[in-house]
């Protein structure tokens, strides 16, 4: 067989998104070198790789055992280029983290000082649901991931990093309209999708506090509840580090509320049993060394 990394790691992408437009995108090549490369790779076996049912491409289970093993070989690939450049004086390394969609706003200050003083090491981060980034950290698909909640069930260690606060928030057009908690079954609550950390706070505070939910819009992300405030289309209790323009700017206000804030607290996990990489255990002492600092520097607006 003379298949090449190359043509692994398009296999690998192929099978993480079921698609060859996709795993171009991601890849950045055209759909064209994706299909000669694959069809390439499966020139060298017997059995198929993929196969297509309608218009849609599946990973056959040959195929995933391949890709499997695709995975593991690009690792150690990945591992003789770092040992190289370790031997040379350099830390380098591979950093997967997996974050959830409001630790977007968090994370890129915790890793922006770190990634300029090691420019050997590539960090990657993967923005998704809740649901997702555990699932990823089960998998062992990443290395740390970003939650405001631990889930019970998960063996891991953390790294406490800051609050994450929860207010209400509205535009001004309900400013000394909505005074007490009942006043909530009143208007439209904008409420994100089932599991998501920010909904289940939201709930828990209505529940804990009697209050029906009228009428109410779903929406994907924090950042679609904050159009929609915007819109005047209704309130929510929100994550405050998400809204930094929007209060300056766009028009919404804290609404103050009996109970409010719900303090929560952002943690980097990893499972305990993780074999810790030299880059891995860089990260972490950089973080606990400068999170505070960090922390006042990015965030001290929070509680003004």
């Amino acid at each position: 067989m003379h298949y090449t990394l190359h043509q692994l790691r398009i296999l690998l992408k192929v099978s993480e998104y079921q698609s060859i437009t996709k795993a171009a995108e991601d890849l950045h090549l055209t759909q064209p070198a994706i299909s000669i490369q694959l069809k390439k790779l499966q020139d060298q076996f017997e059995l198929p790789l993929t196969e297509v049912i309608g218009k849609q491409l599946y990973i056959t289970d040959f195929g995933k055992e391949i890709a499997d093993r695709s995975r593991r070989i690009l690792e150690e690939a990945d591992g003789i280029k770092y040992t190289i450049d370790q031997y040379k004086g350099l830390l380098t390394g591979k950093i997967k983290i997996s974050v959830v969609s409001t630790g977007k706003y968090v994370i890129p200050y915790f890793l922006k000082g770190f990634m300029d003083r090691h420019p050997g090491v590539d960090i990657s981060i993967d923005v998704s649901n809740k649901n997702k980034v555990i699932e990823g950290l089960y998998q062992n698909n990443s290395d740390f991931s970003l939650v405001s909640v631990i889930p019970d069930d998960l063996n891991v260690h953390n790294i406490e990093l800051m609050e994450n606060q929860l207010n209400l928030a509205g535009n001004k057009e309900y400013f000394g309209k909505i005074n007490k908690p009942k006043d909530l079954e009143k208007v439209t609550l904008l409420l994100r999708e089932d599991g998501s950390a920010t909904r289940n706070a939201m709930q828990d505070y209505l529940d804990a506090n009697n209050i029906k939910i009228g009428k109410s819009i779903e929406l994907v992300s924090n950042e679609a509840v904050k159009q929609a405030i915007i819109a005047g289309l209704g309130i929510s209790i929100v994550p405050m580090i998400g809204l930094r323009t929007a209060l300056a700017r766009e028009g919404i206000i804290i609404i103050p509320m009996k109970g409010l804030p719900i303090i929560t607290r952002w943690n980097l996990i990893y499972n305990k049993n993780k074999m810790l990489t030299p880059a891995h255990l860089a990260l972490m002492e950089y973080i606990r060394e400068n999170k505070e600092r960090l922390v006042e520097e990015h965030f001290g607006w929070v509680n003004n």
